[in-house]
């Protein structure tokens, strides 16, 4: 493999890696509350058939953002509302969720658009356009750092760049504000929040509401900045590698940024190289479309015992009296 064929290969883990990122960071909040949330997967799939949607009926993709966010954080506060409010259990509302978004988006798009579940290609304003950075141009033929700076760092959308900031931020967020502090709390000892007079309703409610936005984010980069438009299931099961990328972090936000990165250098390669010939056998191309899903039983086989999630994880809070 030669430098440009990497940069290539790296380029498109970047790219593919975006929506899961976003998605393991709402998943991160999330279950740092103590709300187990399945339903990242429907949440996406929500999100990027209303932005994808709107951006074709408006020609905007920023009201196709708006829309997306919008979609996911409704479908948050249903989950918030079964699993908090209800005291229901989280996995069967997250499930219900995934279902529900994967019929809704199917059946409005068919009768909005009639084809067939698709919405319309999207082009112009209705998606989000590649960044090129100060200086990309002017550097491309400096050795070796010119390339990794023009080809490899510049030439994303905007959300690409939103959601590796939300890295940092997300740290930031958790480990250095009040907030964050109280919201590991509440995930940990909600008895323990619930008597120093801090509301454990509020900051779950809190954090499910962040998980809306960043799971908008991740489906609307899906539909107009990785591809450009929606389709039936486009997800394709996103979620929950995002769930499993997460376990394999142990809840952390750096780690969730390379655990996102390992499997979007699966799903680049799984692209780029397909029937592979190693010594007279072929690799078939569906063994290579596996990978990122065959990564991720593994991980959940080998590392669910030893990764250790907050302890009220997945329990409703009932307050004593």
């Amino acid at each position: 493999m030669d430098f440009m064929t990497l940069l290539q290969v790296l380029d498109s883990t970047v790219r593919l890696a975006t929506p899961l990122l976003l998605a393991c960071l709402a998943g991160l909040f999330s279950e740092r509350s103590g709300v187990v949330d399945i339903g990242l997967e429907g949440k996406m799939l929500a999100a990027a058939f209303a932005s994808a949607a709107i951006a074709a009926v408006s020609g905007s993709v920023w009201l196709g953002l708006l829309a997306g966010i919008v979609s996911a954080s409704l479908m948050s506060a249903l989950h918030g509302l079964a699993s908090i409010t209800f005291r229901g259990n989280q996995l069967i509302s997250g499930v219900a969720i995934n279902f529900l978004a994967s019929g809704l988006t199917v059946l409005i798009a068919q009768s909005w658009f009639g084809q067939g579940g698709r919405t319309p290609s999207l082009m112009g304003g209705g998606r989000f356009e590649s960044i090129t950075l100060p200086f990309a141009n002017a550097l491309r033929d400096v050795p070796v750092l010119g390339p990794i700076y023009a080809e490899l760092i510049s030439g994303h959308s905007i959300l690409v760049y939103v959601a590796f900031l939300m890295v940092p931020l997300s740290w930031w967020v958790l480990f250095r504000t009040r907030f964050g502090l109280r919201l590991r709390a509440v995930g940990e000892s909600p008895e323990a929040v619930d008597t120093a007079g801090i509301s454990v309703v509020g900051l779950r409610f809190a954090a499910i509401g962040i998980c809306g936005l960043l799971c908008g984010l991740a489906g609307a980069y899906l539909a107009t900045g990785l591809q450009a438009g929606f389709v039936r299931e486009m997800t394709a099961g996103r979620g929950y590698i995002a769930l499993a990328a997460l376990i394999f972090a142990k809840w952390r936000p750096v780690y969730a940024l390379w655990a996102c990165l390992l499997f979007g250098l699966l799903q680049a390669v799984a692209l780029r190289y397909q029937n592979i010939d190693l010594g007279g056998i072929t690799i078939p191309v569906q063994v290579m479309d596996a990978l990122p899903y065959i990564l991720t039983v593994i991980i959940l086989a080998g590392f669910v015992g030893k990764a250790i999630p907050p302890r009220a994880s997945g329990e409703p809070y009932v307050k004593e009296r």
